[in-house]
């Protein structure tokens, strides 16, 4: 640096790795998706006949199966590192005027 002064050295969030909790519901979420369907097709049980009651039958008898799985599959956590922004791609001061009164 020219002036003797050094810059302060900013990190882009980008490159860190997601936190636990939105890791968690993330499966919550698919969790209760995968659940939600599995109601429905407990409704398609009393309203159809033929290969469309079977075929709930069997998402109604598989799905919370699935549902369990997905759900207690934690994600590896990543040792992802904090990468600087270089420098010249961080925005300086905006250009701005004063107004002379």
């Amino acid at each position: 640096m020219a002036d003797g002064k050094r810059q302060p050295v900013v990190h882009t969030v980008t490159s860190a790795p997601s936190s636990p909790a939105d890791d968690q519901d993330q499966r919550v979420r698919r969790y209760l998706t995968m659940m939600g369907i599995r109601v429905v097709c407990l409704g398609l049980l009393f309203v159809t006949d033929g290969w469309l009651r079977w075929a709930a039958i069997a998402g109604a008898v598989v799905l919370p199966y699935f549902a369990v799985v997905t759900a207690n599959a934690v994600r590896p956590r990543q040792s992802g590192e904090i990468e600087p922004v270089s420098p010249h791609s961080v925005p300086g001061p905006p250009d701005t005027h004063r107004l002379e009164q």
